[in-house]
């Protein structure tokens, strides 16, 4: 990282979003001021949902497993649609120095899928984070147990684990803020990460 410092290049950085939720949150990160020598990627099982997000590349997957439906809140169909595109999704990483890894665990696809990239990255040498959400209380028990098995898996295939209760943004936010702004909220703290880790790294000299 340093000999990249010296000749003047940029630290090669990409943020994956996998999932509904993870495509959000890539979406947003792409909206306003430009992020240097960062690539957004996002990873999806539903086809309407990545058309609809903002991504320098898009990636959809288990295309012939979930015909563009999704994986339905069955986290396993979304690990084996990102195991079935595992060398396009390999071929997105090339030549990055570090991949960050973002997801709404407690959905189907970003749960476990959010483990297969960053396994895929790990594998290629790459320096790999993975910052994710948990769920709300409200959403219910099943989608936070299912949330809880996706952070299990993911913590021992990454460099650095960063996780966002969402619960706990209503502690930083007016309790009578709209759900979608609260979500919002959630996006610009992550955008806020990577955009600090982002400048870190590549600050001259």
């Amino acid at each position: 990282m340093s000999a990249a410092k010296q000749k003047g290049t940029l630290t090669r950085i990409k943020v994956v979003g996998i999932g509904g939720a993870g495509g959000k949150i890539v979406g947003r990160m792409m909206e306003g001021d430009r992020m240097r020598g960062v690539e957004f990627i996002s990873v999806n099982t539903d086809a309407q949902d990545l058309d609809r997000v903002s991504a320098h590349k898009k990636i959809y997957i288990g295309r012939a497993l979930t015909r563009g439906l999704g994986a339905g809140m069955n986290p396993e169909v979304g690990k084996q649609a990102a195991e079935e595109n595992r060398s396009e999704i390999g071929e997105a990483l090339d030549g990055a120095d570090v991949v960050f890894v973002t997801a709404g665990m407690g959905g189907g696809t970003g749960t476990l899928g959010s483990s297969v990239v960053a396994e895929i990255a790990k594998e290629k040498g790459i320096l790999t984070l993975a910052m994710v959400t948990k769920p709300f209380s409200f959403e219910g028990s099943q989608r936070m147990t299912i949330a809880q098995d996706g952070l299990h898996r993911i913590k021992d295939k990454v460099d650095s684990l960063i996780v966002i209760p969402n619960d706990r943004i209503f502690s930083l936010i007016d309790k009578e803020t709209p759900l979608l702004k609260a979500f919002s909220f959630v996006d610009e703290v992550l955008k806020q990460a990577v955009g600090a880790i982002a400048e870190l790294v590549n600050v001259p000299g």
